[in-house]
């Protein structure tokens, strides 16, 4: 018989921070008494249906039914099916003398059940239950039946028909059982995961609530109870279930589960405090440790994360996971070269792991060590690949990704044909790899002023997806690069559809128009534009770009005003904060905030070589040259054709007295100039970086005179 001291396991909440893995369900089919190896299936016999007696033979009955317990007993200790066989004829004669004995029917119907012969099990429990329709161990055997049916149909990849009818006929069974023992929390609970299998979340929770009414501080209950209420989405519900049991009574699983309520709550910080108590329960669970470092680090609190992970990295050899984790965390610090040695460290462990390799190749690229970094996307790009050139959905998600980072490294090389051959190796596994390989190509092109290209590029591209509308914007942008406006315009205004999508295509034609001095046709279009944007990002996009007008317009403090309001929505919008740095610090004004703003924004984005620019142009005019030299230098490395970061570095070594390096980045500078989009190049910056090339050559020519003359003296 089944007793009131066991609880089923759960089968999982549903959280973000997957609070429980969802088991089996067929683990909860099984007897409530302590579960007995499974017995060997003998040849099926039928269920007994003996004629009744004038009078049963009791002591006839019991004999046979203490052999046939001997017998289920060899049977489990051997392994042998005779003795299965020996047990099943003895249940039988037992019946003989006593028929009308419901304890002997179920005693064979179990004995059938744990053998596999669920048939016959439920042709024998039928018999008890003719007689006997609320005989409770019937009940409950058919009850075990029909979930076993259930989870045999799920793993087995039955029809949805032949599931349903088993879901349907074990909730009808447990409806049963629990009117016949309304006080089994344990029933209950079974029928409240078979309401939550049919997606009846208002039975199940009724049958949670019932047995919550029970045993109010059961986990198991609690815990359903909860779980219904998340996949409800009401997760403040959830967290108040369980915040409802006293906390001195609240188990390790009870707290773990109600700090990941409190993440998707967003409280961080009820959520450390959730999972430190879980730990001091159980101290050193990997799962309830992995989950305080990631809740520490969505707090802020990166050191106290960064240890919580290296903790867990050290106590188990295999874990590279969390120094994947802790790397990122340094990464975030700036401790790039401490989380280079976390990463490969991971990589160690676990070779195929692809978010270490990734890491790794991110790293190195941060630290401008670009053939290694080159080297290790290169690798990831193998160890993705498959010579018949079939991908899953996440192995070319995977392989995009590799490839796309392999081929900007190469562009940051200005390696042309190494970049374009990555980008069409994503372009040649089709859908949107294919897309994104397209834009990667286009932009590689025009960083390398090879607006020819670009534009042939994106010509194929919108051929190859005529409905795509983000490869005809990218076919509008470098239409402009090739000095061919009104097409860009036209291009980009076959896009609107009157649709909410038009929004993008009005922040697009204000771009262009930003670009082209069309100031009226700008304004409007980001009124446009503003008028369409429901979403944040649009909302962000719009101010953007009046920012960004009102600049050029050389409308500084309404330029400032805008780029302050981008903040307020999206503090972390690293094009905002580089902008406006970048401002200031070109008109020499705030410097100090001028700094952070750029600072954060180069922790964002440290590949960025604009933002690099803009960090070293902040110590330029700092008077901090080391600092100035460090970035500027980096910022050349990334961004080999962009004109004024080559005149910033010569204006740094004008400043420190190297007149020679200081004319060399000049002169490529005008080079970088000379091949730039047209729309871009203000005469005036063009003028002053040829005055002071000039100023540098009569000073060098000056310099080698005297030179030349000292060098005559005796």
């Amino acid at each position: 018989m089944m007793t009131t001291q066991h609880r089923l396991p759960l089968l999982g909440l549903s959280l973000a921070a997957s609070a429980f893995a969802v088991l089996p369900f067929a683990a909860s089919a099984q007897s409530s008494a302590s579960p007995a190896p499974a017995l060997p299936v003998t040849p099926s016999i039928a269920a007994p249906n003996p004629a009744p007696s004038p009078q049963a033979n009791r002591s006839q009955a019991y004999f046979h039914a203490a052999m046939a317990g001997i017998y289920e007993d060899e049977a489990m200790n051997t392994g042998r099916p005779e003795f299965v066989e020996h047990a099943i004829e003895e249940y039988k004669a037992a019946l003989d003398a006593d028929p009308s004995s419901p304890e002997l029917y179920n005693g064979l119907a179990d004995l059938y059940f744990r053998t596999g012969r669920t048939q016959d099990a439920e042709n024998t429990a039928r018999i008890v239950l003719k007689d006997a329709p609320d005989n409770i161990d019937a009940n409950k055997l058919l009850g075990r039946i029909y979930l076993r049916q259930l989870g045999e149909q799920s793993s087995g990849g039955q029809s949805s028909g032949s599931s349903s009818t088993a879901l349907e006929q074990a909730i009808a069974e447990y409806q049963k059982i629990v009117t016949l023992q309304p006080k089994s929390v344990e029933d209950r609970m079974v029928l409240g995961q078979l309401f939550l299998m049919k997606h009846d979340q208002a039975k199940a929770e009724e049958q949670f609530q019932a047995a919550r009414n029970i045993e109010p501080e059961s986990e198991e209950v609690v815990l359903n109870l909860a779980r219904v209420y998340v996949e409800n989405n009401n997760v403040e519900q959830a967290a108040k279930i369980i915040e409802s049991v006293p906390e001195a009574d609240r188990t390790p699983r009870m707290e773990f589960t109600l700090g990941a309520t409190y993440e998707q709550l967003k409280q961080p910080k009820d959520a450390i405090a959730a999972y430190q108590r879980a730990d001091d329960l159980e101290p050193g669970d990997p799962q309830t440790l992995g989950a305080l470092a990631q809740a520490l680090e969505s707090d802020g609190q990166l050191d106290a994360a960064l240890k919580t992970y290296q903790d867990l990295a050290a106590a188990d050899p295999d874990d590279a996971n969390s120094l994947v984790r802790a790397a990122d965390i340094e990464r975030k610090q700036g401790k790039y070269e401490d989380a280079l040695t976390a990463v490969r460290e991971a990589r160690q462990r676990d070779p195929q792991n692809l978010e270490a390799g990734y890491d790794e190749g991110l790293l190195l690229d941060v630290l401008g060590r670009y053939d290694e970094s080159a080297g290790v996307f290169a690798k990831m790009v193998d160890q993705t690949s498959h010579a018949n050139g079939a991908y899953t959905a996440e192995e070319k998600n995977n392989r995009g990704i590799f490839l796309a980072h392999l081929a900007a490294v190469y562009g940051e090389q200005n390696k042309v044909d190494q970049s374009a051959a990555a980008y069409q190796k994503m372009i040649d596994m089709g859908g949107d790899t294919a897309i994104g390989g397209y834009q990667g190509l286009i932009e590689m092109y025009r960083d390398a002023k090879l607006f020819d290209k670009s534009v042939s590029t994106a010509q194929v591209a919108v051929a190859a997806f005529p409905k795509n509308r983000d490869l005809k914007i990218s076919l509008a942008d470098v239409l402009v690069d090739d000095g061919k406006g009104d097409e860009a315009v036209s291009t980009a205004r076959s896009l609107l559809n009157n649709t909410p999508d038009d929004c993008n295509v009005w922040q697009e034609l204000a771009q262009i128009n930003v670009r082209l001095k069309r100031w009226k046709d700008a304004e409007d279009a980001v009124d446009k534009a503003d008028s369409l944007a429901t979403k944040k990002a649009d909302r962000v996009n719009v101010l953007f770009l009046r920012g960004e007008l009102a600049d050029r317009q050389k409308h500084l403090d309404q330029a400032e005003n805008f780029f302050h309001q981008v903040l307020g929505l999206d503090p972390d919008n690293a094009l905002a904060l580089n902008y406006l740095g970048y401002m200031l610090a070109d008109k020499g004004i705030r410097l100090p905030e001028a700094l952070k703003y750029i600072s954060k924004a180069v922790q964002l984005d440290p590949t960025n070589g604009a933002f690099r620019d803009s960090l070293g142009w902040a110590y330029f005019k700092l008077g901090q040259y080391e600092l100035a030299e460090a970035n500027l230098r980096q910022a050349v490395d990334r961004t080999q054709t962009d004109p004024t970061v080559h005149d910033h570095l010569g204006d740094l070594y004008d400043k420190t007295g190297r007149i020679r390096l200081a004319a060399a980045q000049w002169q490529i500078s005008l080079n970088n100039y000379a091949k730039s989009a047209a729309v871009d190049i203000e005469p005036g910056d063009v003028a002053k970086v040829q005055k002071k090339l000039e100023s540098a050559r009569v000073k060098l020519a000056r310099q080698d005179q005297e030179d030349g003359m000292n060098s005559a003296k005796p």
